[in-house]
């Protein structure tokens, strides 16, 4: 029986120091001329195609197909640029956890984002970490989160059914967002509060397992 862990990127496994943003932000000026965007645009636990609909509607830049892939590519372009620049790190027992659940038989690793599907393998390059995942849901098709998570499901039904029984699904990430798409499907939910929400905010959310960091490798261990 397999046990399949769908990590978050972006306060769960790294901290880009606001990489992606500041790339998305000059994305936005350089091919559409506009400012920054205002505070009332939320990304936390969101989908990058939710926020660019977001930053569109706020500018009034037509959406459309054709100004979505020019707006990923100038994003891309200068998404690696700014991750050396902003000098980001792989957060507290990240790479012990993917280590030691790597080496297990009855552990698959995967992703459950809401990244673009190719920011996010940009910034897991950068930091070392890309090879560990076998499959991932990503944020280019869905705006909202629970959505992500459903196509997480089928994928590991389509991937792994085949070749191996599922016992059960693990989702560990930073946000409320995270903890409620795990609900969405029936997964097990572990919060950790590395990212923009404290352990209070996150446990209000109601996840299964809440931790501070991913740093009690045994304990997760015991979980996962």
């Amino acid at each position: 029986m397999t046990t399949v862990c769908l990590f978050d990127v972006d306060g769960t496994l790294i901290d880009t120091r606001g990489a992606g943003h500041r790339a998305m932000l000059t994305a936005m000026d350089s091919e559409f001329g506009v400012p920054a965007p205002t505070a009332d645009i939320p990304t936390a636990g969101r989908t990058d195609r939710a926020i660019v609909n977001d930053l569109f509607a706020h500018f009034g830049i037509t959406n459309t197909p054709g100004s979505r892939a020019l707006l990923l590519r100038s994003y891309l372009d200068r998404l690696p640029a700014e991750l050396s620049r902003r000098h980001g790190v792989v957060l507290p027992g990240v790479q012990v956890l993917l280590d030691r659940l790597a080496g297990r038989g009855d552990v698959t690793l995967g992703l459950l984002t809401g990244n673009f599907e190719a920011a996010a393998e940009v910034k897991l390059r950068h930091f070392r970490l890309a090879r560990y995942f076998r499959l991932g849901a990503y944020g280019d098709d869905h705006d909202d989160r629970n959505d992500v998570a459903r196509h997480a499901m089928s994928r590991i039904k389509e991937d792994l059914t085949r070749r191996c029984a599922v016992e059960r699904v693990v989702v560990i990430g930073d946000t409320p967002a995270d903890v409620a798409c795990a609900a969405a499907v029936g997964a097990v939910s572990v919060a950790v509060a590395t990212g923009r929400f404290d352990d209070k905010t996150l446990s209000a959310a109601d996840p299964h397992h809440l931790f501070p960091d991913l740093s009690d490798t045994d304990r997760l261990l015991e979980i996962l």
